[in-house]
């Protein structure tokens, strides 16, 4: 009933969690990981990287602010330390791709092709590094360039992740759809500032950070809905996902998947309650499948899909 296939993948349902947001070794307290539909791991760069300086979080009305800026060990730590301990797990591991230049993002891409890792997200949506990141997957061409170039240096599943800050995020999604990507995931955060005004001074040390949480999921839904009716991509949807409900309004917006994020970090055992939630919603609507969702989803007001 909870099926899924992504990029020739199959996941037992369609939840997994956003990359940054997770760490197996912590959720296992709480639940057994291997619940989730894919483990998606924070993202990893060819060496390691430090992060921004704090502080670099910020609550906001209806979300936070983070401008960590995907601060990691290097991608032959995480082989050595993390890997082997989510290979513990029947479920299928993404593993997101960091890096400053096309250069970065296809050695460590080559570096984990002889993993056991399943499928590769590239991160060209990260709005809190100042080189690559947001500035590769704000234009078509360099979204395009990046997505090529780490195709061609894998043979696995390669999902791209997109930014929500651009005028028209379909363009982008053909770009790398074009370029050979396999599956898409949206949204990313949105690029945000808070302002201390007792201090006069921005909250967070790099003054702008990635906006996440309930407050943004309207527009990360509007996103998804574009999205599909550009390509016919696998789409893993997120942004503001906290129940199953809100997972299933992003399975009829075209969705494949979904992915939990920043109620994660509210609730640990969040992503594996959306999952029943969904399971619930499902039983009581008599839903059979996710299909049976995005078809409902595809028949809405009339409009249909011209894909996927």
């Amino acid at each position: 009933m909870l099926e899924v296939q992504i990029a020739g993948v199959n996941w037992k349902n369609p939840v997994t969690v956003a990359s940054g947001t997770f760490s197996a070794r912590e959720a296992a307290r709480w639940y057994d990981p291997g619940r989730l539909g894919a483990l998606t791991a924070k993202g990893v760069a060819i060496e390691a990287w430090e992060g921004n300086p704090t502080p670099r979080i910020a609550e906001t009305w209806g979300g936070m602010l983070n401008a960590v800026g995907l601060q990691n060990p290097g991608v032959d730590s995480f082989i050595e330390q993390e890997l082997p301990f989510l290979e513990n797990f029947e479920t299928p591991v993404i593993v997101n791709l960091a890096g400053h230049s096309i250069e970065e993002y296809v050695a460590v891409a080559s570096r984990l092709n002889e993993t056991a890792v399943a499928m590769l997200e590239l991160n060209i949506s990260c709005p809190n590094i100042k080189e690559g990141g947001i500035g590769f997957g704000s234009d078509p061409d360099m979204a395009a360039r990046v997505t090529e170039a780490v195709r061609q240096a894998t043979q696995k599943p390669l999902i791209v992740k997109l930014t929500p800050n651009v005028g028209d995020i379909a363009a982008i999604a053909r770009a790398v759809e074009n370029a050979g990507a396999d599956a898409i995931s949206m949204i990313n955060t949105l690029l945000g500032m808070k302002i201390d005004v007792h201090n006069a001074k921005p909250v967070l040390a790099n003054w702008t950070g990635g906006l996440s949480g309930p407050a943004i999921k309207p527009v990360a839904v509007r996103m998804v809905w574009q999205v599909r009716q550009a390509v016919s991509l696998p789409i893993i949807g997120m942004g503001g996902i906290m129940s199953g409900e809100d997972a299933v309004e992003f399975l009829m917006a075209g969705a494949n998947a979904v992915a939990v994020g920043t109620a994660g970090l509210l609730d640990p055992a969040a992503p594996v309650r959306i999952l029943k939630e969904i399971e619930q919603f499902m039983e009581l609507r008599h839903y059979k499948s996710v299909e049976e969702i995005r078809q409902t989803g595809r028949m809405m007001g009339g409009r249909t899909e011209r894909h996927g």
